[in-house]
């Protein structure tokens, strides 16, 4: 009789990918590079320069691209040989990709993919610039496909029946206050054993069968994968 695999379910947020050295807005009170979100990260920014938008994810492509998965990382694809892994991310990377993970949802967008700002299913992959000018198939200039503040979060309707599914639950380098995502987790249901790894945790109200790991991620993924071994 072929045992199956435990259905392990990971949220992660920008602290996993901090360690591989990609910056974040709430790493420097909302700034990044001198920017504020409300600069380069809304449909409102875009309307008004879309040339600043455009550098701006430009540049964090370059980041990205010159950026390697981490332990953390390389230890959540690890956990596909004993469990059915699934993480769902609020980044905009491939570190898990590259890392080996084999499904991964991205909730906000992938960085190395652009779009028609008129069709969010006309989809390309980028892996250089994006130019004011540079047109999609239905003559509509091309945009990061980033979902960007104040806008709807699509992928979240499939991530809720993965996380109600999940037989363990883990929260990785997030805060838990970026909305839809943070809500994620009271879809979990009681009985399911969830972790939370992050460098600093919030408070957060009583949880049922909650174990917290204060730690960056890769000494705390580190410590889970221990944990979940006994």
């Amino acid at each position: 009789m072929v045992q199956t695999k435990k259905k392990l379910v990971v949220l992660t947020g920008a602290g996993i990918s901090a360690e591989s050295g990609l910056k974040t807005f709430r790493d420097s009170d909302g700034l990044w590079e001198g920017y504020s979100v409300e600069d380069v990260a809304t449909p409102r920014a875009w309307k008004k320069n879309p040339h600043l938008v455009l550098d701006f994810y430009n540049y964090r492509r370059k980041n990205v691209l010159d950026a390697l998965p981490n332990a953390a990382h390389s230890g959540l694809a690890e956990l596909e040989k004993n469990f059915d892994v699934h993480i769902i991310t609020q980044n905009i990377d491939d570190l898990h990709e590259r890392a080996g993970s084999t499904k991964v949802l991205h909730l906000h967008g992938e960085i190395l993919k652009m779009r028609s700002e008129k069709n969010e299913h006309l989809v390309y992959d980028i892996r250089g610039d994006i130019k004011l000018n540079d047109r999609a198939e239905d003559g509509a200039q091309l945009r990061p496909n980033i979902v960007w503040f104040e806008e709807p979060v699509p992928k979240i309707e499939e991530a809720i029946p993965i996380v109600y599914s999940a037989d363990i639950f883990v929260v990785v380098g997030t805060s838990l206050v970026v909305y839809p995502a943070a809500g994620l987790i009271n879809y979990v249901e009681l009985k399911t054993p969830k972790f939370i790894v992050d460098k600093k945790i919030p408070y957060t109200s009583p949880m049922h069968n909650l174990t917290v790991i204060e730690k960056p991620a890769t000494e705390g993924v580190k410590d889970l994968i221990e944990i979940l071994k006994l």
